[in-house]
């Protein structure tokens, strides 16, 4: 019974309009082969063999709800760069409506650049990390801009999902504006702040990792189940939260509400291939199963499984409907 209850909702994807707010990132990939040492310094030299962009931050929670066959908007701030017109052809090409996506004057696009190297018949594996994020001030115009794009689309969407990764896009108007239209409107808002977590009351949902639970209020949790119970509980009523979804990596996730908690175990293997955007997959797919008529239980077991699919893939990935809904018939 909860597998065709899961995949009634799974099918409701595509009748869904998803506004996904914040931090737009531009995915680099350098991919190069391991040839020798250099005689400079002790450092490997690569001969560059290709080079990827893929959506990331806010971008790729929008393309993981689109690649579920939502129609999705994504609203937020790029600079005036080479790396903003490959956004924007990304979005295109993923079905992504991006016209509230607003150029901001002087401002860059925000960029990590990863750096895969190995062997010439070897697996690429991540060597280093370029980010190029700076925070962006916006001016009043920009601002002001923003905020009109944005508030025409969420009086249509379905659900509000902010993707807040501290580089100055989801300022406290932009959140305002998006919690009061969607307790208005009677839609969920969920939340994925990397860093202020503590400043997003009264949304429907957040989905924070452990880690950033422990930065942000100084605790050790991983090693103390009791604990991050209690802190859990604690939290979803601090911050007025109608659910808490925690993501424990190879730990699967804690699912707080009014009711309790439940832990629901890690899908698939805990051997995963790249954890990258693997957030932004399970604030998707949450998000968009509330819409569809999920539980929160349920859309966390959704979200669940689809963040173990990813995981499994290299890089920054995204998972179809038909992907989610195969997996599902696979779950005991």
């Amino acid at each position: 019974m909860l597998r065709q209850r899961l995949l009634s909702i799974i099918e409701n994807f595509q009748t869904k309009q998803v506004l996904v707010v914040g931090d737009v990132i531009a995915d680099e990939y350098i991919i190069g082969t391991t040839s020798r040492i250099s005689r400079e310094a002790p450092v490997l030299i690569l001969e560059f063999e290709s080079r990827q962009v893929f959506l990331g931050g806010a971008a790729n929670a929008a393309n993981n709800v689109s690649a579920c066959g939502a129609s999705t908007w994504l609203a937020g701030v790029v600079g005036s760069d080479d790396y903003a017109t490959t956004v924007r052809q990304l979005l295109n090409r993923s079905s992504i409506e991006g016209e509230a996506l607003v150029e901001a004057d002087g401002a860059r696009t925000a960029v990590k650049t990863r750096i895969l190297a190995g062997g010439r018949h070897t697996t690429r594996q991540q060597i280093v990390r370029v980010d190029k994020c700076p925070r962006i001030e916006l001016s009043s115009k920009t601002h002001s801009l923003l905020l009109s794009k944005m508030a025409a689309r969420a009086e249509k969407a379905d659900a509000i999902i902010i993707s807040d990764y501290g580089y100055g896009v989801i300022s406290a108007e932009v959140a305002q504006l998006l919690i009061e239209t969607a307790k208005r409107r009677e839609i969920p808002i969920t939340v994925d702040a990397r860093y202020d977590i503590l400043n997003y009351k009264g949304v429907t949902a957040q989905t924070p990792n452990e880690t950033e639970i422990e930065e942000i209020l100084g605790l050790q949790l991983q090693a103390d189940e009791e604990r991050l119970i209690q802190t859990g509980k604690d939290l979803r009523k601090r911050l007025s939260l109608e659910a808490l979804l925690v993501t424990r990596g190879s730990k699967g996730m804690m699912l707080f509400t009014e009711n309790g908690h439940k832990s629901i175990p890690v899908f698939g293997t805990d051997q995963v291939a790249d954890v990258t955007g693997a957030g932004d997959t399970v604030i998707g797919v949450f998000t968009l199963a509330l819409c569809s008529g999920a539980s929160f239980e349920e859309a966390a077991v959704l979200a669940n499984i689809a963040g173990g699919i990813v995981v499994m893939k290299r890089g920054t990935a995204t998972l179809s409907a038909e992907e989610l809904a195969s997996a599902v018939r696979m779950t005991d």
